[in-house]
């Protein structure tokens, strides 16, 4: 089952040339409700609480913080994350120093924007929906055509979690140890530390496993998780560039 069968996303925006934006553009990443005022979007929410929701600030009637307040009161749904939607004045003087949420998004965006953080949160609670349903306590398994090893080292770090990562990929394995999110150790056959990583992060199919109790004494990584999988990235266009140019 992929990311978008699994994580339920609720969409609130009383603009509905916006709100139609939103959800067609998050479509291939979750599954989207729509709301289009708060009251709405309460209703929806208590009778199925949604992973996430993506919601502005300023709406008619309920609006977004009342929205928040609301289902932040209700012990069904205040662990649920929100994204606002916000202009600039209010991020930054009733929502960075007040609320409690995910992130907050300025209005106007850009769509890629919204997706990179929607993506962020679904990949972090699709990895605890795996942790939770696991067949093994402490070990979580999958397919790495449903999270990606990005997307797996990406939730580790956010999540600060210390285990270790094993991938396999046809015939070769890679090892990889996280401490409080950090990829301190990477071995894949006789190569280690970041170019374990680099060769590992590029493939898109095989298995991936997640021992929480998976430690390692080692440290053969010189950069930190997103350096190392920024610098994996930079390696990956440049030799794309260079096929072209040959």
């Amino acid at each position: 089952m992929t990311l978008a069968a699994k994580i339920r996303v609720l969409v609130v925006d009383d603009n509905p040339l916006v709100r139609d934006l939103m959800v067609r553009g998050l479509e291939p990443i979750c599954q989207v409700i729509a709301a289009g005022d708060g009251g709405d979007a309460l209703l929806k929410a208590v009778e199925d609480p949604p992973g996430l929701i993506i919601s502005d600030y300023r709406m008619p009637g309920l609006d977004g913080r009342q929205l928040y307040e609301k289902l932040r009161s209700r012990e069904a749904t205040r662990n649920i994350p929100f994204i606002f939607l916000a202009s600039r004045g209010d991020i930054e003087d009733r929502l960075r120093p007040n609320v409690g949420s995910e992130d907050f998004l300025a209005k106007p965006f850009f769509m890629s924007d919204l997706l990179r953080l929607a993506k962020r949160v679904v990949e972090r609670l699709h990895l605890e929906n795996l942790q939770r349903h696991a067949s093994r306590p402490g070990v979580i398994q999958g397919r790495l055509e449903e999270m990606g090893v990005a997307e797996l080292m990406q939730s580790l770090e956010m999540g600060q979690k210390s285990c270790r990562l094993s991938l396999t990929h046809g015939a070769e394995t890679c090892e990889m140890y996280f401490a409080a999110g950090h990829c301190k150790d990477a071995r894949l056959g006789a190569i280690e530390g970041d170019e374990a990583v680099f060769q590992a992060v590029i493939w898109t199919d095989g298995d991936f496993e997640i021992d929480f109790a998976g430690t390692s004494d080692r440290t053969t990584t010189t950069r930190s998780t997103t350096g190392l999988l920024m610098e994996a990235m930079r390696l990956l266009d440049e030799a794309n560039a260079n096929q072209v140019g040959s």
